[in-house]
């Protein structure tokens, strides 16, 4: 039913429904929410609203373009945390809607620099290790729930220490060489595809790698970005390498 003509009550009345199916459903699996630990929703209202996107461009040290959406912190950062580290992929959809505001943005920016652009996406592959303990892709499985769908084109080439304790010049070093393209991209353009950006270094391997194979990176997009200790490195701006993934801290034209 087109929207002007649906009643106005309607909407009420569907958000009653729902809030009682969760409540039987609290019963029968008992949950708690991924954000705040509350009782009897995987997500609560309070939550879920911190994850209203902010979209906003900010710049790793390798000068690739990345829209993130939130900041990794507070309830934002626990919720991330569940889907990766918890099996709780019953909130992809709730981070979808984050991530598809920040890929939105990103794929409008790239086709206001070039209008005739033939855009794709490309996700950070996941490493093998991780996949075999977590049994999915959290990236994957959010972007399936956003309506894009990024191109298996990069695959994880060598094992790398963990980037937990590493600084920025560190993760960058590690990261080298660490992804491949799965064929050659020669001709094509993609918007490349994470979940957290924190100094933006396994971003520029994906793009080096993107780049080695022939093809061209138009930007990136990801869900959060984590706070740096620095004003400088908390500024949308240029200047802002920040992002979030280990957190050391608590269209037309696409296809």
């Amino acid at each position: 039913m087109p929207p002007s003509l649906m009643p106005s009550w309607m909407p009420r009345v569907a958000a009653a429904l729902l809030g009682a199916l969760l409540d039987a459903l609290a019963l029968l699996v008992p949950v708690e929410c991924a954000g705040c630990g509350a009782d009897d929703r995987g997500l609560c209202s309070v939550c879920a609203a911190e994850l209203h996107p902010s979209p906003t461009p900010r710049s790793t040290a390798g000068g690739l373009t990345v829209v993130t959406a939130l900041r990794y912190e507070g309830r934002v950062r626990r919720v991330i945390l569940a889907i990766k580290e918890h099996h709780r992929t019953d909130l992809s959809a709730a981070l979808s809607r984050p991530l598809a505001g920040a890929v939105r943005q990103s794929l409008a920016s790239a086709l206001a620099q070039r209008p005739d652009a033939r855009l794709e996406l490309a996700a950070v592959p996941t490493s093998r290790s991780s996949y075999r303990r977590r049994g999915y892709d959290p990236v994957a499985v959010i972007l399936g729930h956003t309506g894009y769908r990024a191109a298996a084109v990069l695959r994880t080439a060598r094992r790398t220490v963990s980037q937990k304790s590493l600084d920025s010049a560190a993760r960058a070093s590690n990261l080298h060489g660490a992804m491949v393209a799965t064929r050659p991209l020669t001709g094509r353009i993609f918007v490349l595809i994470d979940d957290v950006l924190t100094t933006g270094a396994t971003l520029d391997e994906a793009a080096r790698a993107v780049r080695a194979a022939g093809g061209e990176v138009a930007g990136a997009a990801t869900i959060a970005f984590t706070p740096r200790l620095f004003e400088v490195r908390d500024n949308p701006s240029r200047e802002d390498y920040g992002g979030a993934k280990g957190a050391e801290q608590e269209p037309p034209g696409f296809d």
